[in-house]
C-alpha cells in the first residue's frame, strides 16, 4: 500500500516533494522561500527523512531518536524515526502532532494540528495505526492502536478513532463512527482541506 519516499534518491527531489505538497494544498503558501522558512511541518518532515534513514539504514537508533527530539523542540511536531511515511505528507500548522514508531502513513495525506497517531497499552510489535492514501485527519483527532484507515477517508476534528475505518468514508465523534460515504469521483479529502463535517447526532436532536 505504501511507497515510502525514502526509497527515492536525492535531497533535491525530497525537498521538491515536501515543499510542493504545501504549495499545492495550502492557499496561504506564496512561494518556495516562504514555505521553507515558515512551515514547521516542512521542517519536521525533512528532519524525519534524515532520522528515518539513520534508524533503518545506518542502525544509528540512539542518534536518530535524539535528533527527532531536537526536531520536536524546534517544530512542536514529534515523528518517531521508526515510522513509515509516504510521499507528499502535508502537516498544516502542526503543533502537537505525534506520529508513533510503528505508524504507517500513505501518500498524499493531510494532517492538522494536534493529531495523534498513537498506540494503546503496552503491546509490542505493531501498535500504531496504518493510514491509507489521500486521507485527511482533522485538528485534534486521535487515531489509536493498530487499526487501518482506508484510502480517501476523512476523520473529523476532535474525533477519537479506535476501530478500522473503511475506504471512502467520513468518521467523526467520540468514539469515531462512520457518518458518510465519500464519492470516489469527487475531490479527495486530502486535497479539499475541508474540515466541516455534519454531526448526525446533533441533527437528530435538532429534528426532535
Amino acid at each position: 500500500m505504501i511507497n515510502p519516499y525514502n526509497r527515492e534518491k536525492g535531497v533535491g527531489r525530497m525537498a521538491k516533494t515536501i515543499v510542493g505538497a504545501v504549495l499545492e494544498n495550502d492557499p496561504a503558501s506564496r512561494n518556495w522561500f516562504n514555505v521553507i522558512l515558515n512551515y514547521p511541518g516542512v521542517h519536521a518532515i525533512f528532519f524525519y527523512r534524515i532520522n528515518h534513514f539513520l534508524w533503518t539504514k545506518c542502525h544509528m537508533k540512539l542518534i536518530a531518536r535524539f535528533l527527532s527530539q531536537v526536531a520536536r523542540f524546534f517544530t512542536g511536531i514529534e515523528i518517531h524515526p521508526g515510522a513509515t511515511i509516504g510521499k507528499r505528507l502535508f502537516i498544516d500548522h502542526g503543533m502537537g502532532v505525534v506520529i508513533g514508531e510503528t505508524a504507517e502513513v500513505g501518500n498524499n495525506v493531510t494532517i492538522y494540528q494536534g493529531v495523534t497517531l498513537g498506540g494503546t497499552g503496552k503491546d509490542v510489535g505493531k501498535r500504531h495505526p496504518t493510514i491509507g492514501n489521500n486521507v485527511m485527519i482533522g485538528s485534534g483527532a486521535k487515531v489509536l492502536g493498530p487499526i487501518n484507515v482506508g484510502d480517501n477517508s476523512k476523520i473529523g476534528a476532535g474525533s477519537v478513532v479506535v476501530k478500522d475505518v473503511p475506504p471512502f468514508t467520513t468518521v467523526t465523534g467520540v468514539p469515531g463512527k462512520v457518518v458518510a460515504k465519500n464519492a470516489p469521483e469527487k475531490e479527495c479529502p486530502a486535497d479539499s482541506l475541508d474540515q466541516k463535517i455534519d454531526d448526525p447526532v446533533g441533527s437528530e436532536i435538532d429534528a426532535l
